[in-house]
């Protein structure tokens, strides 16, 4: 796994806040919806930036707002250089958030596996009475208050 730079994820940071304000001030094209950059990757050499979208509504996958934010990124790339004081200014790769997608599709899972849990044991409590009923000696604890007595 490589190393992460420090200063590499110092300019992630200051990256996303950066973009955010230029997507929102600067990008004019009425097609493209609102989103979110969720989180920004810097190479060591602070030469590529990529960044992690959200669409707030829609896909993120739809090949219309990616080719706008791909267009934008051409445009962005020297305002957010000066905004940065950068000598060279990174080239901007778009790339729709997997991450969260992932993270919905296990909550969905762990969801449904819950309810196939509940479901289950609520089909097992209605077994479960025939079968105290059948053994009660099974069930008894010890107490080693009995002990004493003896």
């Amino acid at each position: 796994m490589p190393r992460e730079v420090p200063r590499a994820r110092r300019v992630a940071e200051q990256v996303q806040r950066t973009l955010a304000q230029l997507l929102q001030r600067e990008v004019r094209d009425p097609r493209l919806r609102p989103l979110t950059i969720t989180h920004v990757k810097v190479s060591p050499d602070l030469t590529h930036v990529w960044a992690h979208y959200s669409m707030l509504s829609g896909d993120s996958h739809d090949p219309q707002q990616r080719e706008i934010l791909d267009e934008a990124a051409a445009y962005l790339r020297g305002p957010l250089g000066r905004a940065l004081r950068m000598r060279l200014a990174p080239h901007l790769h778009f790339q729709p958030d997997e991450e969260l997608e992932r993270g919905n599709r296990l909550d969905d899972l762990i969801t449904q596996a819950v309810r196939d849990d509940a479901a289950r044991h609520k089909d097992d409590a209605t077994v479960a009475p025939a079968a105290e009923d059948a053994d009660d000696d099974s069930l008894a604890h010890y107490d080693s208050s009995d002990d004493e007595d003896q």
